[in-house]
């Protein structure tokens, strides 16, 4: 399957629907810290509903033990900076799809770490700014499983 990784998450909402998201669609999820709210938040279980138990969350102190665990994966920076199409890539098992904060997206330092092709972008109309992170991972993470024939989904 593949994964799914949030750099610093800043609205509990978001990350509650991803969690749900993550166990209906089988993608592991990453929360790479700090978080803009408490894990135990009552927004955060509200918008996971009962998913917490079915989804596989780990959570990483910074981003540099994120990246020491993912070691051998194709990262792909999700991102309005993107430079190809999200559905103009192949999409490989344990790829991970990697997301930044609602505030303020993926960090240059963090992007200029990934290799141009593998920087995503959603299309969108001229002069929007961006999709709700929580919309842009169900994008994003079905668009990959698609390709991969919905493998262990019904």
């Amino acid at each position: 399957m593949f994964h799914i990784a949030l750099y610093e998450p800043r609205i509990a909402p978001n990350t509650g629907n991803i969690i749900r998201l993550a166990a209906n669609n089988g993608c592991e999820l990453h929360l790479i810290e700090p978080l803009g709210f408490d894990f135990e938040e009552k927004k955060l279980r509200r918008a996971g509903l009962d998913y917490h138990d079915l989804a596989n969350v780990t959570r990483y102190p910074d981003y540099e033990a994120f990246i020491e665990t993912m070691q051998g994966r194709r990262i792909l920076a999700c991102t309005t900076k993107g430079s190809r199409a999200h559905d103009q890539l192949e999409y490989k098992e344990n790829d991970v799809l990697l997301f930044g904060s609602e505030t303020h997206g993926l960090p240059d330092d963090v992007l200029l770490n990934i290799d141009v092709s593998l920087r995503l972008r959603i299309p969108m109309k001229p002069n929007s700014r961006s999709l709700n992170l929580s919309n842009a991972v169900a994008i994003i993470s079905y668009e990959a499983w698609r390709q991969n024939g919905f493998s262990g989904g019904e």
